[in-house]
């Protein structure tokens, strides 16, 4: 494709030899007005070499330059060099791409097959999927796609909570209180009152606390009815997240949580120490971060037992062993920065190389409006709940359309789920993912202004209005024919969505996607608004309907890249 960013930065580069292509690139602009033209190169960053006024650079590079292929004209803006693409050789290009590329609009190579790990969701068993991972779970589905479009080999893992002290209470709390058929009635809500009591009593008796540290120490040596209720506990648990996975669409390549690297470990921390890289304190055996600016580490507690840094360590160690990932991405909360920044260093002391390539991926947290979730005290809001809500809410408002243009829609329940929990889907990543923000149902569920179901709509009123039209990709067109304010505006959204998509990968925000269609529904809402598109002269109906339908499947593929449904009708 023709990289008009490219040109520039190489015709720069003639002009100024001193500074590479690669520098030039980074250095050119996008205005933040249109008008301003399409790229702008500032000449202040050329005063020290050329020592001149950034404006006297500006004009003197505009006329040596002197007409540019591919561009209508340069500008002298001050100290900018502002550079405006042909209209028409912008048109003969996106919609020449269009109709090669069909719904693959937007897809590169640019991973070219690398292996690429994303550990996200991850929710601990025996306790709810609420709101508060919600964020983990979108933020890494949606990047999941986006590598994967991109031609990377993405491995999806679930590295479930299934290991740790946590269960040595739950044990202990069943064997007190606990009735199989009350939690096979209704496994995670029952688990969970267990888990809040024995900490609301371990208040008061501390001996519950040492009960269950036994426990966990009996699941460690494998006894045998400690295993047993924890792989009750793990299947019950699965169950009820697999329903909310399939409301949500999602899937994972690996569910290996802690609990599969309890055999790996002893043989990582023998190799720490055969490296000098523990040392003992206090009976407990540690890593000194000291050289990395970080406190030390516990690995192996006084008793024995391994507590979260000592798997995680072993299942970076395990991924590189069995995926030779190009990168390791923790989609995790950025409660756990000190965490990751200790693996990271810990490897890296163990003598990885790779230990860079580990990439923790933070984002902020989610509270209710009346504090923070804890499971501990029970106060949580689960996330099937929300999901549900919003599909009915979806539902009363389809219901009602119903009514009033007297239709039965035949795909009402398919319809509510997609734009239900689009919605949700959306408003998660609609934002800076390091952002924390506080649940708010009515915010959450608005289907009006910059949300998931407007987007929707707009896609499906594109699908609508290319039926109407009976488009076909073979018709005659004439690229020419786009002249047009919203029509240009357009095309050079179809212009940038490829560098839009790599650059949500590089900076693992997939926000900039979101952003993106929103501007691009919004674009074309004008333009349909302002233009009659099924025209009397059917080249220009023809140029405008091709348009329509690489908008179409720039919004579909966008959608698609958040982990959201485009609807064909609405």
């Amino acid at each position: 494709m023709l990289d008009f960013k490219k040109i520039i930065a190489e015709k720069l580069h003639e002009e100024v030899p001193e500074l590479e292509v690669d520098q030039f690139l980074s250095l050119i602009e996008i205005p933040p007005d249109s008008k301003m033209g399409d790229y702008a190169f500032p000449t202040f960053s050329l005063a020290k070499i050329k020592r001149k006024s950034p404006q006297m650079i500006a004009e003197e590079i505009k006329e040596s330059l002197g007409d540019l292929e591919s561009f209508e004209k340069i500008e002298v803006v001050g100290s900018y060099l502002n550079f405006f693409v042909d209209r028409k050789a912008l048109a003969e290009l996106m919609l020449g791409q269009v109709k090669e590329e069909k719904e693959e609009f937007g897809r590169t190579n640019y991973g070219e097959n690398r292996p690429v790990v994303v550990e996200y969701s991850s929710p601990n068993i025996a306790k709810p999927f609420h709101i508060g991972h919600i964020r983990t779970t979108v933020i890494g589905d949606s990047l999941k796609r986006i590598y994967e479009f991109l031609g990377y080999d993405v491995t999806s893992i679930n590295h479930l909570g299934d290991y740790g002290t946590q269960f040595g209470m739950m044990i202990e709390a069943y064997k007190l209180w606990g009735n199989r058929e009350v939690i096979e009635s209704n496994p995670i809500p029952e688990l969970v009152k267990l888990y809040v009591r024995i900490n609301q009593e371990a208040e008061e008796k501390p001996e519950l606390l040492d009960n269950s540290r036994e426990w966990f120490r009996k699941l460690e040596e494998k006894d045998e009815e400690a295993v047993a209720l924890w792989k009750w506990f793990r299947e019950v648990s699965l169950d009820e997240f697999q329903r909310v996975y399939k409301l949500l669409d999602i899937e994972f390549d690996s569910y290996r949580g802690e609990s599969y690297y309890s055999d790996l470990m002893p043989a990582v921390v023998q190799e720490m120490e055969d490296k000098g890289v523990l040392v003992e304190s206090d009976g407990a055996k540690i890593v000194d971060l000291e050289e990395y600016k970080l406190p030390p580490s516990i690995i192996v507690k006084r008793d024995g037992s391994t507590i979260y840094l000592t798997r995680d360590i072993t299942a970076a160690k395990f991924r590189k062993d069995t995926y030779d990932f190009y990168k390791n991405i923790y989609v995790v909360g950025s409660q756990q920065n000190l965490h990751f920044q200790q693996l990271v260093a810990i490897l890296d002391k163990m003598g990885y190389e790779w230990s860079k390539d580990c990439i923790h991926v933070p984002f902020g947290m989610v509270s209710l409006e009346d504090g923070t979730l804890s499971t501990r005290r029970g106060k949580v809001l689960y996330l099937e709940d929300v999901l549900n809500r919003a599909i009915s809410q979806v539902d009363e408002i389809l219901s009602k359309r119903e009514e009033e243009l007297g239709v039965v829609m035949e795909n009402r329940k398919e319809l509510a789920e997609q734009v239900g929990i689009g919605a949700v889907k959306f408003q998660e990543l609609f934002n800076q993912r390091i952002k924390d923000y506080v649940f708010d149902w009515e915010k959450t569920l608005s289907f009006e202004g910059e949300t998931g179901p407007y987007v929707q709509y707009t896609h499906a009123r594109i699908n609508s209005l290319l039926a109407k039209g009976n488009f076909q990709l073979d018709n005659k067109v004439n690229p020419a024919l786009l002249t047009n304010e919203e029509e240009i505006r357009l095309l050079q959204l179809l212009y940038g969505f490829a560098d839009i998509i790599v650059d949500a990968h590089l900076k693992n925000e997939p926000y900039f996607i979101t952003r993106y269609i929103v501007e691009a529904a919004k674009t074309f809402n004008k333009f349909y608004n302002a233009t009659t598109i099924l025209t009397e002269e059917e080249e220009l109906t023809n140029t405008r309907l091709l348009l329509c339908y690489g908008v179409k499947n720039m919004i579909k593929r966008g959608l698609d890249l958040l982990g959201i449904q485009a609807p064909e009708k609405m």
